[in-house]
């Protein structure tokens, strides 16, 4: 006898206000807001406890819209990075005006697909160097200890300039934030610098003469990206790149023209990938309607499947 599913549970709140479908959405890493892109290039700032808009802006446009939001706690707390499918990524500062009138950066990948960015994560509480450069990045979310927003602004204005202080004290003034991207050329990742807007290498890499000891172009495109440093890599960047093949490779940027190790977990093209917390493993999902749970010995080079779950 077949189980009988579970009927959905009833949500906590719907929020309304975009006009076009929603395409992407991050909560903020340690206060009480969301925040939401849409397909006509509007990004929104809710408040969680009040369940309403504080602030919106169309910042991308409505031609090609929001692929993905994302914030962090290493990149400011008063900031949050949209990717269009236009081909640019930006940073947008929060204010007591709400978001910043331009981006405080501006990014022109010429990646026009629709993998989504990834910002770098690290195991939480970890303070580690990049490059000789101290970065902090720590993902706990911080409890508000059950307090309301009488006025949300500017309470979150308060939250906001609380946590900035903090941020300045966990990051070295100028230090290097990244992101990794599915590249203008589809089957290559790029890691580039979020404070100058450069891009930093491809993975893989090409040899000084223009030629890679190693190919992705048979994968087929990117489809999925995180970057992560875990603490054996000494504060590099690593990256989990999933394929349109349904394989999957770990790289070390430190070694980009050959991955550490490749799999293939999955027998249709890989469309999400998330570290877990330690950067000691993850999971994976497809269109082979499976998901893959496995660990990642950085010590080994390994990466082995602890668990599947078949969704059909």
């Amino acid at each position: 006898m077949s189980r009988q599913r579970r009927p959905p549970p009833d949500p906590v709140a719907v929020l309304r206000g975009h006009r076009a479908s929603v395409t992407d959405l991050c909560f903020h890493p340690s206060q009480p807001l969301l925040y939401t892109g849409s397909a006509d290039g509007e990004l929104r700032i809710w408040d969680t406890l009040q369940n309403r808009t504080i602030a919106s802006a169309g910042v991308h446009s409505a031609a090609h819209g929001v692929a993905s939001v994302t914030c962090r706690s290493s990149i400011g707390s008063d900031k949050v990075i949209s990717q269009g499918r236009d081909g640019t990524v930006k940073c947008w500062d929060i204010g007591d005006e709400g978001l910043s009138r331009t981006p405080s950066v501006t990014i022109k990948t010429n990646a026009y697909h629709f993998c989504k960015l990834s910002l770098v994560k690290k195991p939480h509480c970890s303070s580690t160097q990049v490059d000789g450069r101290k970065l902090y990045d720590g993902d706990e979310r911080e409890s508000t200890g059950g307090e309301t927003l009488d006025d949300s602004e500017e309470k979150v204005q308060g939250y906001l300039s609380e946590q900035s202080r903090t941020d300045e004290e966990n990051t070295e003034v100028g230090g290097s934030k990244y992101i990794a991207i599915a590249g203008e050329e589809p089957s290559e990742v790029e890691i580039w610098d979020l404070n100058t807007a450069e891009r930093c290498t491809r993975l893989p890499q090409s040899c000084s003469a223009g030629l890679s000891a190693f190919s992705t172009k048979e994968r087929g495109m990117c489809m999925a990206v995180q970057a992560f440093s875990p603490l054996e890599s000494q504060g590099f960047i690593n990256v989990v790149a999933g394929y349109e093949d349904g394989s999957m490779l770990w790289w070390d940027v430190r070694n980009p023209g050959v991955p550490i190790i490749s799999v293939k977990f999955h027998s249709e093209p890989v469309l999400s990938l998330c570290i877990d917390g330690s950067c000691n493993g993850g999971i994976s999902g497809a269109a082979d309607e499976k998901i893959v749970l496995y660990t990642l010995d950085n010590s080994m080079g390994t990466c082995v499947i602890k668990k599947e779950i078949n969704l059909e």
